[in-house]
């Protein structure tokens, strides 16, 4: 336990938003409409939340710690978007794994706090999250 991995950059693009707003259907102004964000609270555009989430696991995948061990995606709690992510913005990930749990032969679930950090060190989405790998007999 309290083993710490930071996974590799990823810089936020327009093509990111406009393709998770087609993928989900969630085109809000507020991610979508330069003209409505300027007026609200961010002063312009900014990515979904559940986009940096969705990248944020793409790069934990890329880390290369779990590969070939991972059986299932086990949960998430905790989720927290504190800082918004803004067009531009690069993002990279640090988790910290905080528990080791047996769930039966062969198996059990890793839980790890989890935080995606923009290009300046600030949290901008943080949580738990769990795996259930393949266990050492």
């Amino acid at each position: 336990m309290g083993a710490v991995g930071t996974s590799r950059t990823r810089t936020i693009t327009e093509t990111d938003i406009v393709n998770f707003a087609g993928l989900t259907g969630d085109f809000v102004e507020l991610h979508m409409s330069e003209t409505y964000a300027a007026a609200g609270p961010f002063g312009r555009r900014i990515a979904h939340g559940a986009l940096i989430f969705s990248i944020s696991t793409g790069l934990m995948i890329q880390m290369g710690e779990v590969t070939d061990t991972v059986i299932a995606f086990y949960g998430v709690d905790k989720l927290r978007f504190v800082k918004p992510v803004f067009i531009g913005d690069t993002i990279h990930v640090v988790k910290k794994v905080i528990a080791k749990d047996a769930k039966g032969p062969g198996r059990g679930v890793v839980t790890s706090e989890t935080t995606v950090l923009n290009q300046n060190n600030e949290p901008v989405i943080v949580y738990t999250d769990k795996a259930m790998i393949k266990a050492r007999q």
